[in-house]
């Protein structure tokens, strides 16, 4: 999956506003993409592993950067 980082980075911080939410355990978070973006779901489901690979207490931006860059790099 390639994205910009930017569009990324708008999904891992809808992800953690979710998490922080708890309206949902995070493995069940992809329904909540495909409703708030319009995202098809295999998209979505690609969009929550990224931001489960890359879960840490950095800025949404500097995770979607890191993760276009490890993409790029394999």
């Amino acid at each position: 999956m390639e994205l910009p980082t930017k569009k990324l980075s708008e999904y891992f911080r809808f992800l953690d506003y979710l998490r922080i939410s708890g309206v949902t355990n995070m493995y069940g978070a992809s329904p909540y993409l495909v409703e708030e973006f319009d995202l098809p779901r295999n998209e979505a489901k690609a969009v929550l592993s990224a931001w489960m690979q890359t879960f840490d207490d950095s800025t949404p931006e500097g995770r979607a950067e890191i993760y276009n860059k490890n993409k790029k790099s394999t």
